[in-house]
């Protein structure tokens, strides 16, 4: 990123700056006023017609000499402040390049195929482009907390929001654009069968067929703190958190459940409904009832630039919601 503090730093200095010039060019006149070393008065010569005549001269020549000092004192006095206001103008324009760079977009994994969807047809529909960051939401809220430079976040939990926003960090409340949902996945050639009852992952649990199952990790992915539920209204969760393989975020929860890394695993309905996902596997869809919503909110940081709030908008048009409600999600509003 390209820094205006040069600009803004002589900007602040500019008074001192010229007050400088100033200083120097009456110190520089004044010693252009010396001739030469001081000398006893004779009152008897300066009488004289000829010491008369030679003072004129010498007067004549101080005169010269200090006018073209100073003419070119202020020459370079105009120079300087040119120097300084073409400093000045770079650096506006080194503002106004930073102001046109993508925002930074932070959004929740469970968004890494729908939301690219969404920024294309803002960019097909405004020419304007985005950057978009995809993670767990607990650890982007942290960071945004810690001061990192994102303008717009959408995050799985409307918690977080709420916290970034109690804490000042936010342009209001944000807006809920979605709400998520989960199931079981079963990749192809595993020993468990894919119920959104759970009833086989139960007995795979007793069995001994279940040997390693993925979820996001429920500390900081809403996602995991989902599946923990769902697991725990199944009467599961105990005797599966041996087994768990936890990703860092949804989307490599279910990188580990469709490579072979697990037998299973508890995923979005977003990422199963993408074309790789369906490939590899498997998906029974878990009841709403066994978790708590997974309400998903979008908010606008204090930072945020016009493209960045121009494109928290556009997530509330209808052509965003289209895509978001082609990839599983509920829409607010609409039952599910």
């Amino acid at each position: 990123m390209i820094s205006t503090r040069p600009a803004a730093l002589i900007e602040s200095n500019l008074p001192n700056l010229l007050n400088a010039i100033q200083r120097g060019r009456y110190a520089t006149a004044r010693s252009a006023t010396a001739m030469g070393p001081a000398t006893t008065p004779r009152p008897d010569l300066e009488r004289s017609p000829a010491y008369r005549g030679l003072d004129r001269v010498k007067r004549l020549h101080r005169g010269i000499r200090k006018s073209l000092i100073l003419g070119r004192i202020n020459i370079i006095s105009r120079r300087a402040v040119l120097g300084v206001a073409l400093v000045l103008a770079i650096g506006g324009m080194r503002s106004t390049a930073v102001a046109a760079e993508e925002p930074a977009v932070a959004a929740a994994a469970d968004l890494n195929t729908a939301l690219p969807e969404v920024a294309a047809l803002f960019n097909k529909q405004t020419g304007r482009s985005v950057k978009l960051t995809f993670g767990s939401s607990g650890n982007f809220a942290q960071q945004i907390q810690n001061g990192a430079p994102f303008e717009v976040f959408l995050s799985a939990d409307e918690g977080y929001v709420e916290k970034l926003s109690a804490a000042g960090k936010t342009d209001g409340a944000g807006v809920l654009y979605a709400i998520g949902r989960i199931g079981l996945f079963q990749p192809k050639g595993s020993p468990i069968t894919a119920d959104g009852n759970l009833r086989d992952l139960a007995a795979a649990v007793r069995d001994g067929r279940l040997q390693k199952f993925a979820i996001a990790n429920p500390e900081h992915a809403p996602y995991g703190r989902a599946a923990e539920e769902a697991l725990t209204h199944a009467g599961l969760w105990d005797a599966i958190r041996p087994k768990l393989v936890l990703g860092e975020n949804v989307a490599q929860a279910t990188q580990f459940a469709t490579s072979g890394s697990a037998q299973g695993g508890i995923i979005p309905l977003s990422l199963a409904l993408t074309p790789q996902v369906k490939a590899a596997g498997t998906f029974a869809l878990i009841r709403a009832e066994w978790h708590k919503p997974l309400r998903q909110r979008a908010v606008v940081l204090k930072s945020a630039g016009e493209t960045a709030r121009t494109f928290y908008a556009f997530l509330q048009t209808p052509p965003a919601r289209a895509i978001f409600k082609r990839y599983g999600f509920v829409l607010p509003g609409e039952a599910s």
